[in-house]
């Protein structure tokens, strides 16, 4: 069985076109000056986001944490086993499982395969989450309490083997589905909004809860933003282009200075039943060969293909059938790969997907620093191979005063109106935001894709930052905002491609040379068991520092904060001097808390390490912009430079070490550790552990599963949310 539907990795070969912003020679000269002496501070927040201020004072005199004030704790060694470990001096408790009943009107869950009900259930594949607080008498938001809130939590995907009884796992045929089964595996996706109290033992679901809700790939959804109406995404459901069903593989998250949630679709191009590109006219074949591949294909679990006859399950078939687009589902595949909005106090509201922010595999969307007067930020990444990382800048100022509003509208003030850039990377440690507009003249003036509105820019994003010349990364995966810096990172998971050449694009009808880049400077081999493995295998992280501090800035200034990699490996390869207590792989999740300030958290979905570790999660005082040096890189024997060795230069921050790097918890066994909320007061955070056991193959022996993570003995695994505190009482890290 197919457990992971993924979205074919690439772009076109589109030819890059220079930028509209400051040449070369300026941003160099720029730089020069700011690696001396950062121009400028952080303007100080005067607005509230959720009840704590963003301050500080920015460039290299920053105020950071002390290393004898966090990660005091002893680091978890590297390990296989199928627990989660954790310092000796933390507890932990498992808080939310696949299945478990949201209402006190769903039985508990048998984990065999027989459940149904996962409307009121939880999803699988637990990922990105935030923790609202709410009021003592449950009422109404209060982002202050620290033992009352709503968790909202993302259910990105699900492993099919384990939803299923044994006989339905070993009869599946993704060219014909039980309805059934389609409909538990459509509900096992989505969102989950829950209420969690803090009692004597700790936090616990509230079934009686009227907050509770499942938001699955079946909930009707309203399109907003400058797509809402677009011909783009008119279907035989909503004939207007104003709505769709369904939000679909929701990764990394975000949220709202307002107090809403951000869920962000992710691989949902695999999904749909599609035909071949050589059959549709040329501008859907241009979007379909960018987002979903050029070959015919029954969508990685057959959705589209049910025993039953039911519009509900022709809306995973994009093939044209009809006279029209409002006569078939040819456009549904462009109503996903959005923002999605979801106010989780408001359980009757409809969730909004916010167009203005861009169509791609998004990873996440966090806002920058939120200052009074000033335009919200978001940082974003496109997960896949070769893609790119953008960010939106909203039209509308800040205002304070909407930080207590309720409701989706604010929403519509700042989310539906902006401008999206996309970023460009130079080797001479310098990059741009270049606008993606149909104002801007190098799109207007392209031959390859013409745009007809922003609408059909937005729906084909990807193409525009082709056409501007992106910067193509090593899989863009989660971002995240140093409050006490600015500081912009954004992790980039790996790239079995990078250094490679010639490289098709999984059916995007190009040869792609992944060639080796001051941004994206490492090709290497690494050995795992009888394995060999090339290319950036370990991935890295990218730190931004933009011009002045100001987030709608168009130039920045850039280092990798961290290069992955193992402790044993080559200093060409181990570049930030990792050892046995920091060294990771594959870095993914990526969030700093908001409680205590300069401490972020990393987490690893990796593949690579696997043999020597389970997936993990590191506690790190990241320190600021322009910490480090440059570096040269020697990479041997590189493809894409004719198979001989290729020097890099680059810029790296400063080494690890235990005083600023320490691994926190390994997971389960065949996990990935991912997604990560704290209480206001930075006494408790809870982090999911997705698809324990994952390489299991068979349910006829349980004995010989993966993993049985949480439950132990021979039962089936199920990802989780779990609950972490200090035996003390006291603050996580500290």
């Amino acid at each position: 069985m197919k457990n992971s539907p993924t979205s074919p990795n690439g772009q076109d070969d589109i030819s890059k076109n220079n930028s509209l912003n400051l040449s070369i020679e300026e941003i160099v000269e720029a730089r020069l000056s700011r690696r001396t002496v950062l121009k400028g501070g952080l303007v100080v927040a005067a607005g509230s986001f959720f009840g704590l201020n963003f301050t500080g004072c920015g460039g290299d005199g920053v105020s950071l944490p002390a290393a004898n004030v966090l990660l005091g704790f002893t680091p978890v060694a590297k390990n296989l086993n199928d627990t989660v470990s954790i310092p000796d001096t933390y507890s932990m408790k498992v808080l939310y499982k696949v299945g478990d009943p949201i209402s006190n009107l769903v039985p508990s869950y048998n984990n065999d395969g027989t459940d149904t009900d996962f409307s009121l259930r939880a999803g699988d594949h637990h990922d990105g989450m935030f923790y609202f607080g709410m009021n003592t008498s449950g009422t109404s938001k209060d982002m202050n309490n620290s033992e009352r809130g709503l968790l909202c939590m993302n259910h990105e995907n699900i492993t099919q083997l384990f939803l299923h009884t044994e006989a339905q796992a070993t009869s599946y045929n993704v060219s014909s589905r039980l309805a059934s089964q389609i409909d538990k595996e459509v509900s096992a996706h989505g969102i989950s909004v829950i209420e969690i109290q803090k009692g004597n033992s700790g936090f616990a679901l509230n079934k009686s809860s009227t907050f509770n809700k499942r938001i699955t790939a079946s909930t009707p959804m309203d399109i907003n933003g400058p797509v809402r109406g677009n011909d783009l995404v008119k279907t035989k459901y909503s004939t207007n282009g104003t709505a769709t069903r369904g939000t679909l593989n929701n990764c990394a998250s975000g949220l709202t200075p307002w107090g809403t949630y951000l869920t962000c679709e992710e691989n949902w191009a695999g999904y749909f039943k599609r035909a071949a590109s050589s059959t549709l006219d040329a501008k859907s074949k241009a979007t379909q060969d960018r987002y979903m591949g050029s070959s015919a294909n029954n969508g990685s679990y057959g959705w589209a293909n049910s025993t039953t006859t039911n519009d509900i399950y022709d809306r995973w078939n994009t093939t044209p059938t009809g006279a029209t687009g409002v006569d078939d589902y040819r456009n549904v595949a462009n109503t996903f790969g959005w923002v999605v909005e979801i106010d989780p106090f408001n359980p009757t509201s409809t969730p909004r997907k916010r167009t203005a922010m861009g169509r791609m595999g998004h990873e996440g969307a966090m806002p920058g620093i939120v200052t009074n007067g000033k335009p919200l930020v978001y940082y974003m990444g496109d997960d896949a191979r070769n893609e790119y990382i953008y960010k939106y800048v909203s039209n509308q100022n800040w205002n304070e005063d909407d930080a207590t509003a309720n409701g989706l509208d604010i929403g519509d003030k700042y989310l539906d109106s902006g401008k999206l850039y996309v970023a460009k990377f130079s080797d001479t440690g310098i990059g741009e935001w270049i606008l993606l507009s149909t104002s801007n003249s190098t799109i207007a003036s392209n031959a390859t894709y013409i745009f007809a509105d922003m609408g059909d820019l937005l729906v084909n994003i990807r193409i525009a930052a082709d056409i501007v010349g992106a910067t193509p990364m090593d899989r863009p995966e989660w971002t995240g905002v140093n409050p006490l810096t600015g500081d912009v990172y954004i992790t980039l998971t790996n790239n079995s491609q990078r250094g490679k050449a010639p490289y098709d694009g999984s059916g995007f009808g190009a040869s792609e040379t992944f060639g080796l880049n001051a941004a994206n400077p490492r090709y290497y081999t690494d050995i795992k068991g009888t394995e060999t493995q090339k290319g950036n295998v370990n991935g890295h992280i990218i730190r931004l520092k933009e011009t002045d501090n100001n987030g709608a800035a168009t130039t920045f200034s850039w280092d990798i904060y961290l290069f992955g990699a193992e402790a044993d490996s080559a200093s060409t390869i181990n570049i930030s001097s990792l050892t046995d207590e920091n060294d990771f792989s594959s870095p993914d999740g990526l969030f700093f808390s908001q409680a205590t300030k300069g401490l972020m958290w990393l987490q690893t979905d990796d593949g690579a390490y696997t043999d020597e570790t389970n997936c993990m999660m590191l506690a790190a005082l990241p320190g600021s912009y322009g910490d480090g040096s440059n570096v040269s890189i020697v990479n041997n024997s590189v493809p894409s430079n004719g198979n001989t060795n290729q020097t890099v230069s680059t810029f790296k921050g400063k080494n690890a070490s235990t005083t600023n790097l320490k691994r926190f918890l390994v997971g389960p066994k065949g996990c990935e550790i991912t997604g990560i909320a704290e209480t206001p007061d930075g006494k408790t955070i809870f982090v999911n552990i997705q698809h324990p056991g994952e390489n299991t193959t068979s349910l006829t022996n349980p004995s010989s599963f993966e993993s049985h993570w949480p439950d132990g003995g021979t039962s089936r695994p199920r990802s989780a949310t779990i609950v972490i505190t200090k035996n003390d009482g006291g603050v996580i890290a500290e």
